[in-house]
């Protein structure tokens, strides 16, 4: 039987990478939601100040299970 999976769709930011940025809000993510499974990284933008990159701003899709054990 195949799954069943729900999309939540969030933005990660860091001040260091993309990188990062993906693994904060993935890891934020992992806190509440259960059975994650697969990412998409929909856009990357950022924030300047002063001419230079202060924060990496990834907007994510994240794809989670639906729990199926209680049924």
């Amino acid at each position: 039987m195949g799954h069943t999976y729900a999309i939540s769709e969030i933005v990660g930011t860091s001040e260091k990478s993309i990188e990062d940025a993906i693994e904060s809000g993935i890891a934020t993510a992992s806190k509440s939601l259960r059975h994650l499974d697969w990412f998409e990284v929909g856009n990357i933008r950022g924030h300047l100040n002063n001419g230079k990159v202060a924060h990496y701003q990834v907007t994510l899709r994240i794809g989670f299970r639906y729990d199926t054990s209680g049924s």
